[in-house]
């Protein structure tokens, strides 16, 4: 048996970092690891033709954005051999995630079994998981604020009333975008932190419409408000989660209202025990299986105390830690991830970032005041790789931002730190994926750099400047806000269990889009109201009516518009094919 102070050979399965942790623990002492498997057992035979159906339908259509239809699936996509986790399981004390793309679980176990699960022979290798702590000491929130600290002048004329959270919105260029009549339709966003306590505030009560999935990675239940009652419980995922998609006319408007939401708790903030990276990692694996795609983080963290310290400013590679490859491989899948910087404020000689913002296709944000100027706290680059890459990315506003009051479902209040403007800036993301639908991650986070305020001198503090989502949007791919009326083909078609319609508005519109047997009988009304300028799409499941599966067989989808102005009108039809 190879003790935990070996040398290093062909034979030690555990990396330094965890080898140097388990010298410093007792026999009793608990420590967290990756343990990662060889293969994928009885999948292992799927690995020169995966099939497409090993990921969702919305996944595979992401993924095509950023992909050739031959490798839009591989060997990540693949099950874990589930025997292999049981067997791990019986020789520690818990298995804590399971991870399909890095084919391991993450566990607790003594240093004795850490030793003995070297000896498994479907044991590849076993890594420290790493722990965190979050410094708040940045993130307050106050109820009152003077109105000169709180309000500044209109420098467009807007078509929403934006009431205190317009300044938030207004330096990043937002109301322009919603001008258009573009809110995020139809883009699906994850928002990852510590529950969301006050689920019920009104400022949610259109986003609750658009949740697709909730999910408790910490205590494993579909809820994400926390069990524990107390006011500082899952306060922290209320004020991101509203900064980015509430909506409350004269009271808070987030940038991506009107998109679509996956909430996961990530972060345990019931006990003592700092935040694994594991449940971030679990996290984005289920989010994008459900079709994400884009993602807000805001999760700043320290390297804990001893003897649970892990990671430190070195390791900011973009290599090194789990979490953060997990980041790039979701960019590689075809989802926008985005990160706050961290609030650890400027050092001359280092980084002080922490993981995931480290990853070279993490899109990461620091934060500057209502005047535009870097705070104090907004963590700075560079990365630690060679060559050093620049952190941050862009900029948004992270002081008096503008959010929902964690304790009272009718109220509101004022939140500061890079955890405020990571949903701003993912809530531009969104923006920029609705008008350009069939952009890839890439080109959505370089459009969003390429047009941001310092794009032409970016440095470690500021990154590429503050953002322009209004310039972003017009920018990828040559995105445009449409000037003619058009009702697009169906994608994919044909199609099971769903498919995606989209058509283009140039006007404000009164719009009816129905689904019709080839009879000519109506089966579904998929829309039935006013529409903004803009490329709306939506989702038909293959319903009707009545909420019951259609028949295989031929359709069409009929779309009428006529502009609130009375001078426009418009009428098309597409075949859908449903097959089941």
């Amino acid at each position: 048996m190879i003790g935990a102070g070996a040398v290093s050979s062909a034979g030690v399965k555990t990396e330094p970092r965890l080898q140097a942790s388990l010298q410093r623990l007792s026999p009793a002492d608990q420590i967290l690891a990756w343990v990662f498997f060889t293969d994928k057992g009885s999948h292992e035979f799927l690995k020169s033709a995966i099939p497409h159906n090993v990921v969702s339908q919305k996944s595979f259509q992401r993924r095509l954005k950023s992909r050739p239809f031959e490798s839009a699936v591989d060997y990540t996509d693949l099950p874990i051999e589930r025997s292999y986790a049981d067997q791990v399981a019986a020789h520690v004390l818990r298995v804590r995630q399971i991870s399909k793309w890095f084919n391991g679980v993450s566990v607790s176990a003594t240093r004795d079994q850490i030793e003995r699960l070297e000896s498994l022979p479907f044991v590849a290798r076993i890594e420290l998981l790493a722990r965190f702590k979050r410094n708040q000491s940045e993130e307050i929130e106050t109820t009152e604020l003077p109105e000169s600290h709180t309000t500044r002048t209109l420098h467009r004329p807007t078509n929403l009333d934006y009431g205190l959270s317009f300044n938030q919105l207004n330096q990043i260029n937002v109301p322009a975008v919603h001008n258009t009549g573009n809110s995020g339709q139809g883009v699906i966003v994850g928002s990852f932190d510590n529950g969301v306590r006050l689920l019920n505030h009104e400022a949610f009560d259109s986003l609750r419409t658009r949740i697709v999935g909730t999910y408790d990675f910490v205590d494993h239940k579909v809820s994400v408000v926390p069990n524990n009652p107390g006011v500082g419980y899952g306060a922290h995922g209320v004020a991101t989660l509203s900064a980015l998609g509430g909506y409350k006319p004269g009271q808070l408007i987030g940038p991506a209202f009107g998109a679509s939401f996956i909430i996961a708790r990530t972060e345990n903030d019931s006990s003592e025990t700092p935040l694994e990276e594991d449940n971030w990692v679990a996290a984005i694996e289920w989010a994008e299986s459900l079709g994400v795609d884009v993602t807000s983080t805001s999760l700043g963290y320290l390297t804990y105390d001893p003897p649970y310290n892990s990671w430190t400013w070195q390791n900011m590679d973009g290599n090194t830690t789990v979490i953060t490859r997990a980041a790039d491989m979701a960019v590689s899948k075809g989802v926008v991830v985005v990160n706050s910087a961290g609030n650890s404020g400027f050092n001359p000689t280092r980084n002080t970032l922490s993981a995931p913002a480290d990853g070279d296709s993490v899109l990461t944000v620091g934060a500057v005041t209502i005047d535009g100027e870097r705070t104090s706290f907004s963590s700075v680059g560079p990365t630690t790789s060679n060559p050093p890459r620049i952190k941050p990315d862009v900029m948004a506003q992270g002081i008096t931002v503008r959010s929902a009051s964690t304790n009272n479902p009718t109220q509101y209040a004022y939140a500061q730190g890079t955890s405020l403007s990571c949903p701003l800036a993912a809530g531009v993301a969104a923006l920029v994926i609705h008008a350009n639908p069939n952009a890839s991650a890439v080109e959505i986070m370089n459009a969003m750099r390429q047009t941001a305020s310092r794009a032409s001198n970016p440095d470690r503090e500021y990154g590429w400047g503050i953002i322009n989502a209004f310039d972003a949007v017009t920018l990828v791919g040559g995105g445009r806000i449409p000037t003619t009326y058009q009702l697009l083909q169906n994608f994919p078609n044909p199609f099971n269990p769903f498919t995606t319609i989209q058509f283009e508005l140039p006007k404000i519109s009164f719009v009816s889009l129905n689904v019709y047997n080839i009879l000519g009988e109506e089966v579904k009304t998929l829309i039935n109201n006013q529409q903004f300028i803009g490329l709306p799409s939506i989702i038909w499941r293959g319903d009707n009516n009545q909420g019951s599966t259609v028949a295989t067989g031929v359709y069409f989808a009929r779309l009428a518009a006529k502009s609130v102005d009375g001078t426009s009108s418009y009428a098309s039809t597409i075949k859908l094919v449903f097959m089941q």
